[in-house]
């Protein structure tokens, strides 16, 4: 496989083990700090700020709007937030890169897949992480498709890249990221994990991946327009920035004109030029999950979302979002107040760090009602 890298040694993910006691901030403590209207259950499909997050961002476009400061102090929120989530998924800052969404990080990855490469990935999987291989197609890349629940056994020696969501968007359905990355490792194949659903509420090492990209409007509660990546140096040494900017210089406030190119040594070099605003909200929230624990978070989160499939008499869950088939539930609910999603006919309600059993209840006797 000339585009994989060594076996490593394999060790038990943290996401399997029991959520451990942490010394951060306590979770009803922390609820003090957003206001939501009760019944948002909806953060799989956007998270909302805390108080911290909101009133920076709220600063800044009030700065914004008579000029009366400079843009640097808001480029620093991106590396706030960088080391932020480099912490979360147990890696280096410096192995990070920041960007606006998913595709556009796994763009040069997919781009760097020599031609006759194969990729595996689950049947449904949101497209983010499944068009950026198929648009490959055209210079002889194959893309694999097979059930999400099968992914580990078919990987085989003729697999270069195995991609997958860490949690699903459609159901919440966790992968089995041990046995995922175990298969590849004993076949050379690279690993690209789409943790946008998990990181926030679900603790993994980032490490192990090859890969590991976030959008950080969700349960990272960033402003849209965020997103993070992990690129394991071996890959990443190999990868071409073609979105190389002013930003991806090895000092960007010396690369505003001009040759040589002269971009970062490490993964800043795959950095687009950011969305000063969206960072600015994002830097505050992401600190504030790391100081209450991802943990922690987890621990609240998928309580809530078992006593739901309590409630509807579903056995107990792994995830903190749920996918149900109620009759009339999208009318139910909206009848109620309650904000949900509904993904292929199904409910999907999702809980986090602001949801709390009060809201739990109330879609209950919505959809019992």
């Amino acid at each position: 496989m000339p585009f994989g890298r060594p076996p490593i040694a394999d060790w038990p993910c943290p996401a399997a083990a029991s959520p451990p006691s942490v010394d951060g901030m306590e979770i009803e403590q922390a609820q003090q700090l957003w206001k939501p209207e009760p019944g948002w259950l909806n953060t799989a499909s956007y998270g909302l700020p805390p108080e911290p997050a909101w009133t920076a961002l709220q600063e800044a476009l009030a700065d914004w709007r008579v000029g009366s400061t400079s843009w640097e102090g808001w480029g620093d929120s991106v590396n706030r937030a960088r080391t932020a989530f480099a912490g979360l998924i147990g890696v280096p800052a410096s192995d990070v890169a920041v960007g606006a969404t998913v595709s556009q990080m796994l763009a040069p990855v997919a781009a760097g897949l020599p031609a006759g490469a194969t990729v595996v990935v689950p049947e449904i999987e949101f497209t983010s992480n499944l068009f950026p291989w198929l648009v490959q197609e055209e210079r002889g890349v194959t893309v694999r498709t097979v059930p999400a629940d099968r992914l580990a056994d078919a990987i085989d020696a003729d697999t270069d890249l195995v991609a997958f969501s860490l949690v699903q968007s459609s159901d919440g359905s966790v992968a089995a990221y041990d046995e995922i990355v175990a298969a590849a490792r004993a076949h050379d194949a690279l690993v690209v994990v789409d943790a946008t659903q998990a990181c926030g509420w679900l603790p993994f090492d980032g490490s192990r991946a090859d890969v590991v990209t976030v959008g950080g409007y969700k349960w990272l509660m960033n402003p849209r327009g965020t997103a993070y990546t992990y690129l394991a140096p071996a890959l990443r040494d190999r990868l071409r920035p073609d979105a190389a900017g002013w930003y991806a210089g090895r000092d960007p406030h010396a690369s505003y004109y001009g040759p040589p190119l002269r971009l970062a040594d490490d993964a800043r070099r795959f950095d687009i030029s950011p969305a000063w605003f969206s960072w600015v909200g994002a830097a505050p929230a992401m600190e504030l999950v790391a100081e209450i624990g991802v943990a922690a978070i987890r621990e609240h989160d998928v309580a809530l979302a078992n006593r739901f499939l309590a409630g509807l008499g579903r056995p107990a869950g792994d995830s903190a979002i749920v996918s149900v088939d109620v009759p009339g539930a999208e009318q139910r609910l909206a009848a109620a107040g309650i904000r949900a999603a509904v993904r292929a006919g199904r409910v999907r309600a999702s809980f986090h760090l602001y949801s709390t059993e009060a809201d739990v209840d109330a879609a209950l006797n919505a959809l019992l009602g």
